[in-house]
């Protein structure tokens, strides 16, 4: 019998998860163990799944700066992504062909070293129209079929508009608005982790 805290026998190391992303993912405003990287891997040590899940989070980035910093962001060993980035594209007005393009580039970087991706989507405000939002909205699905990454559809489902789970900035959400994204994600994170395991053997 092992002891206490020892590895079991032959026992692998944990799956190591990238969360590339912009404030929503580094915890902009909250304590570092209330960001949406470490909430989640609580969520999955509390139904037995131990991932590493590393916070690459940078506040006020945009796709194209998350494609500057792909590379070292996401380092040699890393087994699954979880892609949380446009949401500063969007709130800048940023052509959306320049977001699709930065996105689509890290998407094909990331088949080509065959690491899994989840993209999480974004909404463009209501406030810049149909105009901007239609071609900004329809990136997501479009690139997500295009390149086989898992879908999550809006990252701030359930949370975005509500006063109560957002910081007074109404941007940002409060540890019980993480709290909601990390409850309606970890399907989609199962699936990916699911995914990386598959590649892995």
């Amino acid at each position: 019998m092992a002891g206490p805290g020892a590895p079991a026998l032959g026992a692998e190391r944990p799956l190591t998860i990238v969360a590339l992303g912009d404030s929503l993912t580094a915890g902009y405003g909250l304590p570092a163990n209330e960001s949406f990287p470490a909430r989640l891997r609580q969520a999955l040590a509390d139904k037995g799944v131990m991932v590493e899940v590393v916070n690459a989070g940078v506040s006020g980035d945009t796709a194209s700066g998350g494609l500057a910093r792909l590379d070292w962001s996401v380092p040699d060993g890393t087994d699954a992504v979880i892609l949380e980035l446009g949401a500063n594209d969007a709130l800048r007005g940023v052509d959306p062909a320049i977001t699709k393009n930065a996105l689509a580039a890290m998407l094909r970087r990331l088949a080509e070293r065959k690491i899994p991706v989840l993209l999480c989507g974004m909404l463009a405000p209501p406030n810049l129209g149909s105009e901007y939002g239609k071609p900004f909205n329809a990136i997501y699905p479009d690139l997500a079929a295009r390149y086989g990454a898992i879908l999550y559809p809006f990252f701030l489902t359930g949370v975005a508009a509500d006063p109560s789970l957002n910081q007074p900035d109404g941007l940002h959400p409060t540890a019980a608005g993480v709290g909601v994204i990390v409850g309606r994600i970890l399907p989609k994170v199962e699936e990916l982790i699911m995914r990386a395991k598959a590649a892995r053997s």
